[in-house]
């Protein structure tokens, strides 16, 4: 079992820049693959970044360059460190943990956080 609360979500203007949090808990260890998925409704889930355990990173090409994901292995909290937000950013943003290497596979073996919303404005 694996719970991640996510935290850090909220409205902007373009430009700006914000930092989601998650804060993981339960048996969660660094052998996992960790990312930030976003989603629009009627839309699919969307990768943006991924940490795995040799903290090889990968983004998707809209973020590349404005996004940054870590982990913080003594508190256990993966975060996503957003700048030069743009409007096409806004989503529901989902931190996500599999076991195994990255990429990340959805499904009945994936644990995620709530969701927190970005919004952002022209």
């Amino acid at each position: 079992q694996v719970q991640l609360v996510e935290s850090g979500g909220g409205s902007v203007q373009s430009g700006g820049s914000l930092r989601l949090s998650c804060k993981a808990s339960g048996n969660t260890y660094r052998g996992y693959c960790m990312g930030w998925f976003r989603q629009v409704a009627g839309k699919e889930r969307e990768a943006v970044a991924t940490i795995d355990r040799d903290d090889t990173t990968m983004y998707t090409d809209s973020v590349k360059d404005r996004f940054t994901i870590s982990l913080d292995d003594s508190d256990k909290t993966l975060y996503l460190q957003m700048i030069h937000l743009k409007p096409e950013d806004t989503a529901m943003y989902y931190c996500a943990a599999q076991g195994g290497s990255c990429p990340i596979e959805p499904g009945y073996n994936t644990f995620w956080g709530q969701g927190t919303q970005v919004t952002v404005s022209p």
